[in-house]
């Protein structure tokens, strides 16, 4: 991965940080480092993620998947947040021969025609829940088997799970013999996607797994305690300085169609791992060129509050424009879709840099398996940092777990202090 933070410079960007704030702040990054070394060489919660290039077993993931029941045209993955999207940025961005689909959610107006739609005779199903009792993972689990079994499929051959020791998921492992992987110890699971948790559905799918754990190695061997040695630690460490002056928003705007879920993703990741006590960035989904037309207004002419991020790959499949005949077409003479999309994304920087709005750019060498562990290390690491920055317990979420809590009490009709504030809330409808 390589990472330009000249847009993000104070003599660039307003917000930007100066020169100097950088080599102070540099300080602090030497000292987070040795932090995170000690927290990967003693696994401990959270810094265990960061060790998985090593320490995740392709040879038992490929193992688990070998057992499911072929011909396999689709995975369906049942699982939320972390569980679910993992899986869809690796499959998207990795070269697959089947389709990956997550559930990730429990609209029926989406999983209704997903279902219709899909030859579950020719599908596989993973279900993936470190503590087994998520809520909309058990949900879509039923759903999925109750499918299987009114198609006459046996969904005991074509289902496989990953989880923790204990609940409800490794109980239907253990009941049905059902090929089953853990949920490695020490890792929250938004980090867990160079795990069992992305990289099953990616092994069933036909992915390349060595590949992606390949490139989350070589992310690692970049990490040392220099911003201006480390693309993650720059990255990181530029986005606390900008969001210290302001930029309390981070919009992710990758120009490849494939790194979108890698969008959705980082969103969890910035979100979850760092919006505590009042502190972290907003992470804004964009997609390049798309959002160009849409989001880039706000971003060069709205609040001084965002600092854009643009990701694009150096190598790119080529798709050449025909030749136009109309005269006012001449610019597209000469022309690919690749090329068009390079220079669409080149427009975005100057666009903002013209207005001195922060933009850091992104580049990494492709968009394949290898690319896309290695992207995903670098974020996790980023993401670390920032929070080792900030003094944040970059890996609890007492947000989301409260929402949890909520939610399975009152689907049990409990009362607790959750369910009183919901059903105690006021409301003003407007009719």
């Amino acid at each position: 991965m390589y990472v330009d933070i000249a847009g993000a410079l104070a003599e660039a960007a307003a917000p930007g940080v100066s020169r100097d704030s950088l080599d102070r702040l540099n300080d602090r990054v030497a000292t987070a480092h040795d932090r995170i070394e000690t927290g990967m060489a003693e696994a401990e919660h959270g810094y265990a993620a960061l060790s998985l290039p090593e320490t995740a077993d392709p040879e038992a993931i490929r193992a688990a998947a070998d057992r499911i029941e072929e011909p396999v045209d689709t995975v369906l993955v049942a699982g939320i947040g972390g569980s679910a999207l993992g899986a869809a940025t690796l499959a998207t961005a990795a070269e697959t021969d089947a389709t990956v689909r997550t559930l990730d959610n429990v609209d029926p107006a989406e999983t209704q025609p997903l279902l219709a739609e899909t030859d579950l005779e020719r599908s596989a199903m993973v279900a993936v829940s470190r503590s087994g009792t998520t809520v909309e993972t058990l949900a879509n689990v039923q759903v999925l088997r109750g499918a299987f079994e009114d198609a006459g499929v046996d969904w005991t051959e074509r289902t496989l799970v990953v989880t923790g020791e204990e609940g409800p998921l490794a109980r239907l492992a253990d009941d049905h013999d059902l090929p089953s992987l853990p949920v490695p110890a020490g890792v929250p699971g938004r980090f867990g996607a160079l795990s069992a948790v992305g990289l099953a559905p990616l092994a069933i799918a036909g992915g390349d797994v060595e590949a992606v754990l390949e490139g989350g190695a070589a992310g690692k061997a970049t990490l040392e305690g220099d911003l201006f040695s480390c693309p993650a630690y720059a990255f990181g460490a530029v986005s606390v300085a900008l969001a210290d002056r302001g930029a309390t928003v981070s919009a992710m705007m990758p120009y490849a169609e494939a790194l979108e879920p890698f969008a959705e993703w980082f969103a969890q990741l910035w979100a979850e791992s760092l919006g505590k006590d009042g502190l972290g960035q907003i992470p804004q989904r964009a997609l390049g060129a798309t959002d160009q037309h849409s989001q880039l207004q706000c971003y060069r002419d709205g609040p001084r509050s965002t600092m854009v991020t643009t990701v694009r790959p150096r190598e790119r499949p080529d798709l050449a424009v025909p030749e136009p005949e109309d005269e006012d077409l001449a610019h597209l003479r000469d022309t690919d879709l690749g090329g068009i999309l390079d220079q669409e994304c080149a427009a975005t920087t100057a666009s903002l840099t013209a207005v001195d709005r922060p933009v850091v750019r992104v580049e990494i060498d492709a968009v394949d398996a290898r690319g896309i562990g290695q992207l995903c290390y670098e974020f996790e690491a980023a993401c670390v940092l920032a929070g080792e920055l900030l003094g944040l317990d970059t890996f609890h979420q007492p947000a989301v777990e409260w929402g949890k809590n909520a939610t399975r009490a009152s689907l049990r009709g409990e009362t607790t202090a959750e369910t009183r504030t919901m059903d105690e809330r006021s409301s003003l409808w407007v009719e």
